[in-house]
């Protein structure tokens, strides 16, 4: 029997334990051995929990149990978590996590120290839920080098796009409803505002491209500023509009990454991705385009993924060397507006801005257009250039709208 312990007994915490109980016979099998739950920590009191004698609120008598040799950190958060992984993993225990946020800001550091103590650090659950993709980067496509990641990361914000796309709702009405549906948050700012997809897409890159990407170095945008006008002009261009997480290597060795909505062309895999589902397009050199999709959250598909990780602890022999990546000084992520780009601009005319102005501030474009246009503004496509000199040719244009559009190969 192997004992472990849980750290948090919110949503995810509370389904590993359920998910232990309910499925035990099938992931002793799969474990090799029995799977306990020993201790559980939470400041709150549960005297109606059917386990209610395993709670414990002192992190110490977790740490101080050498019966305990895999600790699940659930609890959402940097801190304390960092705090309790980092005193298992320098214990010898390992650690398994579902918290996006800390795998984001402190992944290279553990990672270490899980390596430097014999223990493992794993993550699975932090992208993407119940969708695989953290354990097919490091050892299924393990022989390609990954050229480009590319992903709809968060569920929240493809419900709301995916309302406003096929039923003409605005931003703060798809919000409402997505909030009524329990999709979203009362303060749904990680969501919207592309934090959560920004954590999800460092972890990525860090493990793709095998260097601690942070979460401050990443240019990243929401898509409160998306309006049905710019809807219907992306259709018109024969795209849709989705917030994506991306991140390739650029041609001096760095790392381009970046979130924001971006026209996604109807040819790209990404494009037919709705509601709640998130989709994850990995591009390798041997294996061309993966794609992974699945709903990225939820109580039982995020704790089907922790507890596939904890059986991966189980069975490990030792650190598994593959799940790595270093740290870094800061300086491996470029500008991304150094990079060339598509852009769709719509701009208000105000009398003053004409096709002809436009053609030759910025030379060859595309127009778009739609029903219910209004007469005083005009959208395009640019060429492909670096972002800065869309921005320097943008200058003095009364600016409405500027996404970016993802390149499908």
């Amino acid at each position: 029997m192997i004992e472990i312990a849980i750290l948090g007994h919110g949503v995810v915490g509370s389904g590993v334990a359920e998910l232990l109980t309910k499925n035990a016979a099938g992931i002793t099998k799969r474990a090799g051995t029995e799977i306990n739950v020993k201790y559980i920590l939470d400041l709150r009191d549960f005297p109606d929990c059917p386990y209610k004698d395993k709670f414990t609120k002192d992190f110490n008598v977790i740490l101080k149990d050498p019966d305990i040799k895999v600790i699940v950190e659930v609890m959402g958060g940097v801190h304390p978590a960092y705090d309790y992984v980092m005193a298992g993993l320098k214990a010898g225990k390992s650690a398994v996590t579902s918290n996006k946020e800390l795998v984001a800001e402190k992944g290279a550091e553990l990672l270490e120290t899980a390596k430097g103590n014999h223990a493992n650090f794993l993550f699975e659950a932090s992208v993407g839920g119940g969708i695989p993709i953290i354990r097919p980067l490091h050892q299924c496509l393990a022989a390609n080098e990954i050229d480009e990641i590319a992903g709809i990361l968060n569920g929240t914000t493809n419900f709301i796009l995916t309302k406003m796309i096929k039923e003409n709702m605005p931003f703060d009405a798809a919000l409402k409803m997505a909030q009524e549906l329990g999709y979203a948050e009362a303060d749904p700012t990680a969501d919207v505002d592309g934090h959560d997809s920004c954590r999800k897409i460092c972890i990525l890159a860090s493990l793709a491209f095998g260097s601690h990407v942070y979460p401050e170095l990443v240019p990243t945008e929401g898509i409160r500023g998306i309006t049905p006008a710019d809807v219907s002009y992306a259709e018109s261009a024969g795209c849709v509009i989705k917030l994506i997480g991306q991140a390739h290597r650029a041609q001096n060795g760095k790392i381009f990454a970046l979130v924001s909505p971006a026209l996604v062309p109807h040819e790209s895999q990404l494009s037919s991705v709705d509601d709640v589902f998130n989709a994850i397009l990995v591009r390798g050199d041997s294996t061309g385009d993966v794609v992974f999709y699945g709903k990225g959250a939820g109580k039982f598909p995020t704790a089907s993924a922790v507890v596939g990780d904890v059986i991966d602890c189980i069975k490990s022999k030792d650190h598994i060397e593959s799940l790595y990546w270093t740290d870094s000084n800061k300086d491996n992520v470029a500008d991304i507006k150094s990079g060339p780009v598509v852009m769709y601009i719509r701009c208000g005319c105000g009398g003053k801005i004409t096709a002809e102005k436009i053609k030759e501030v910025f030379g060859g474009v595309t127009f778009l257009s739609h029903d219910g246009q209004l007469p005083d503004e005009v959208a395009f496509l640019t060429a492909k250039m670096p972002e800065y000199e869309i921005d320097k040719r943008a200058e003095g244009l009364n600016l409405l709208s500027k996404i970016r559009v993802l390149e499908s190969e």
